[in-house]
């Protein structure tokens, strides 16, 4: 860890489980990050969820989280959409949910443009998509609910 950065927690709060829905991340501890280590942070698939539904011929929206929850627990999540069948993308690359935050080589916190671009930079290392598509293949097996 570079010098001068430190995990923000306050040590009376107990450690809560990682939950769904994916934007809970952003109630996590603030973690302070330096901005060129994100790939350090080896983050895996948390939980993605299916937001819109109507069948497998309807394109669909979600949200999914990643994370690193030991030792750091640092997140980030986003939504995303169904272009067509098989092709997901990101609903809003710089609407990305985190408790990171990144800070330059000269210890100041990066502005959240900038944090957006190295953030996407990461999801676009992880297999986000092959998580989409297992959510969605196990939202066409439930048996549709009626109101």
């Amino acid at each position: 860890m570079m010098p001068g950065i430190a995990i923000l927690r306050d040590p009376a709060v107990p450690r809560q489980p990682l939950a769904t829905p994916a934007r809970t991340v952003c109630a996590w501890p603030p973690l302070m990050w330096n901005a060129w280590s994100t790939p350090d942070l080896h983050f895996v698939h948390l939980s993605t969820r299916v937001l819109t539904s109507g069948g497998p011929s309807c394109l669909r929206t979600g949200e999914t989280l990643w994370g690193n929850p030991k030792p750091y627990a640092a997140g980030v999540a986003w939504e995303w959409v169904q272009l067509r069948h098989g092709v997901y993308a990101m609903a809003d690359p710089m609407g990305l949910i985190t408790n990171l935050r990144l800070v330059g080589a000269d210890g100041q916190t990066l502005t959240s443009t900038q944090v957006a671009l190295h953030l996407n930079q990461l999801v676009h290392t992880l297999p986000w998509q092959d998580e989409v598509l297992r959510a969605l293949e196990c939202s066409d097996r439930l048996p549709a609910r009626h109101h």
